[in-house]
């Protein structure tokens, strides 16, 4: 009976061990980004692009700009969009979003060279997967909660 009871007790301590660890998961490195200011997430940004594509001074320059209007637009979106968009509202957004991601490749193109285009188009892409599948996998957890 006592190992009967020993047992149950060590099942449920592991579990919900095993529960917290999850829940620490990936979003502490979001909640770590949060933490800085709209001007040094810019400044993480241009570096990592820096030693990722490998970019010229007057590429850095550049993409600073580029960056910051990104990083500004973004950050109106988020305080524009409290509530839930309505159908139409979120066509819009998402037709505004594509516009401006084929602006953005647009500028890439004419800022790198073809093998750095070559290589950010594969890490962007790369990137948008990995959102995606956490996206989903977030969602699936909501809906199993519920």
């Amino acid at each position: 009976m006592k190992k009967l009871i020993i047992a149950a007790l060590l099942l449920v301590g592991m579990t919900s061990f095993a529960q917290e660890r999850n829940k620490m998961g990936k979003r502490d490195g979001r909640a770590e980004m949060e933490k800085f200011t709209p001007e040094q997430r810019n400044e993480l940004m241009l570096k990592k692009m820096t030693l990722d594509l490998d970019l010229s001074v007057k590429q850095q320059d550049q993409m600073k700009s580029i960056i910051a209007e990104k990083s500004g637009k973004r950050d109106e979106m988020m305080k524009a969009h409290k509530e839930k968009p309505t159908r139409d509202e979120r066509f819009a957004m998402k037709s505004k979003m594509m516009d401006e991601q084929i602006a953005m490749k647009a500028k890439m193109k004419i800022i790198l060279s073809p093998e750095q285009f070559a290589k950010w188009d594969t890490m962007k892409d790369k990137n948008h997967h990995k959102k995606g599948m956490h996206q989903r996998k977030e969602m699936d957890g909501k809906t199993n909660k519920n």
